[in-house]
């Protein structure tokens, strides 16, 4: 490995994979990726329905937890993410969204010029290949493959009557011209595997001279010079090394990991990290704050069906014929999402964009599938899109290899709760259709759930996220901003942050896509020299 580099790019997943293929396509610039965790090409990671093995457990997965949350009983949350190349995108439930056309508006009406949605929807198709799709809304020509689900499940089928029977509306197509309504998920999936931000991107170009990625590489500290970021700290086998940037380090370790990063570097709230030992590079005091997520609650059902996932003598001999299938024709159960239905509804009719996002689940997942159910079920997933509450990302210690205190203040602000009370209500309705009651043979969490005061209990005794944090390095102009509209930190030269992070507000929907899409934009910045 050498020691210096043009671009040093710290966190390998759905930001960092696109930063480093797309970069080193100039054969004269070179670039170091650095990965904390694994190569992400098992086939844990390839099958899709190993997201249910992997989510729940530390298997290329960072599996944090939050501090205890007063808006969930003092429950502490947990907090799944990806620990290999492609990172989330190499765990997640694969569902491509890209948010709604208002959410990126509203960050150009911030103050950050470029980021409306027409700024950003040439990115987004930059970066995808849509299988079905043909129109002005989509790309064919990206690495990221986006596919229709391959499991021919007759549910899906099911799930959509349900909505009609409910009086909702259908969505073909959840990054077209209109996001309401319920549907079937496309994928980033291609022949029925997993299509990460490290396949679609990185892996293809692994033998190119100018790129150098390195996994099992913990990144320390960054190195600050007279202001200016100019190379990584990084821990590998034991060993530290000091590994420069000509240019720029970017970091794109996620909204949990690049916000610690920064702060055990010396940038951040002055006050709080002289508290920690931690001598002050730059007083950034918007580093860790802003975090938000959606908060999510999910409807446990027991059924019979074997189309559904689930612990049974017939559904252990259904699995095997259909790993079988699996083999032969990359179709059938182990190309499943899990996640396979959902769409966007409104608490109120008036609403400018939807406010519910529904995730349908075609297994009984309770507690992030970290407690086995025997036999079968189904879930359904309800969170809300844009939660008042915001919370924190703070240091636990100054040792690196300790997780960040996380806390995203779930149901802190009352109003995300009465709206979570009102998506209780939309997503009950769906459920209690006949064509999906026809699958139910017992509701297990919320039978007995009534009055609104019940569903509130219920709601604090089981809401958690929905893997989607973000926000804790916000782009802006404010004194709370840590990155400009171009990405660039605030008040340190050579220095980047490109992930979740930046997101001044949460978007309506699923992160992964929209973190692909920034990527893409940053790389754009560097090659205009912004």
């Amino acid at each position: 490995m050498n020691d210096e580099f043009d671009f040093i790019v710290v966190g390998g997943g759905s930001a960092g994979s696109v930063m480093a293929g797309r970069l080193t396509e100039d054969s004269e610039l070179s670039v170091c990726l650095l990965e904390a965790g694994g190569s992400g090409d098992s086939w844990l990671v390839k099958m899709p329905v190993g997201a249910a093995v992997m989510v729940p457990t530390k298997l290329n997965n960072w599996a944090f937890e939050t501090v205890p949350q007063a808006g969930l009983n003092g429950r502490r949350g947990y907090q799944p993410r990806g620990k290999a190349l492609g990172g989330s995108s190499a765990i997640n439930a694969m569902v491509y969204v890209r948010g709604h056309r208002s959410d990126y508006d509203h960050w150009a009406e911030l103050g950050n010029s470029g980021w409306s949605f027409d700024d950003v929807l040439p990115y987004f198709k930059k970066s995808e290949h849509n299988e079905r799709f043909f129109n002005v809304w989509h790309g064919q020509d990206g690495p990221l493959w986006v596919s229709d689900l391959r499991t021919d499940n007759p549910i899906q089928q099911h799930y959509l009557e349900a909505a009609r029977q409910a009086g909702y509306p259908l969505s073909a197509d959840f990054n077209g011209e209109q996001q309401e309504g319920l549907g079937v998920y496309q994928v980033t999936q291609k022949n029925g595997e997993r299509w990460s931000a490290a396949r679609g991107y990185l892996m293809p170009h692994l033998g190119r001279s100018n790129l150098c990625v390195e996994t099992g590489a913990y990144a320390e500290r960054l190195i600050i010079e007279q202001g200016r970021a100019v190379g990584v700290e990084v821990r590998q086998g034991g060993k530290l090394r000091v590994l420069r940037a000509r240019r720029e380090v970017i970091l794109a370790a996620g909204a949990l990991q690049s916000p610690q990063l920064l702060m055990l570097s010396g940038i951040g709230d002055g006050a709080e990290l002289r508290k920690l030992g931690i001598q002050v590079q730059h007083h950034l005091p918007g580093v860790g704050k802003n975090l938000q997520d959606h908060p999510d609650f999910v409807f446990c059902h027991q059924s019979d069906s074997l189309d559904t996932f689930g612990i049974s003598a017939g559904g252990s001999l259904r699995l095997f014929k259909e790993l079988q299938r699996f083999r032969k024709e990359r179709r059938g159960m182990l190309t499943s999402n899990v996640a396979e239905c959902g769409g966007f509804l409104k608490t109120r009719p008036d609403l400018p964009a939807p406010n519910l996002q529904l995730h349908f689940v075609v297994g009984c997942l309770e507690d992030h599938a970290r407690k086995p159910r025997m036999g079968h079920g189904f879930s359904c997933h309800v969170c809300l899109l844009r939660p008042k509450s915001k919370g924190t990302l703070s240091l636990r210690n100054t040792n690196p290899q300790d997780a960040p205190l996380i806390d995203p203040k779930f149901l802190d602000d009352p109003q995300d709760l009465e709206d979570m009370v009102e998506g209780f209500k939309v997503t009950r309705k769906l459920l209690a259709a006949p064509a999906l009651a026809a699958y139910s043979k017992r509701d297990i969490r919320t039978a007995d759930v009534q009055s609104d005061e019940q569903i509130r209990a219920v709601l604090r005794q089981y809401v958690d996220t929905v893997y989607h944090p973000a926000g804790s390095c916000k782009m802006g102009v404010d004194q709370n901003a840590v990155v400009d509209p171009t990405l660039r930190v605030h008040g340190i030269l050579g220095l980047r942050v490109v992930d979740a992070s930046i997101m001044p507000t949460l978007i309506g929907g699923n992160t992964n896509a929209p973190t692909i899409m920034i990527a893409e934009k940053a790389v754009d910045f560097i090659r205009q020299g912004r």
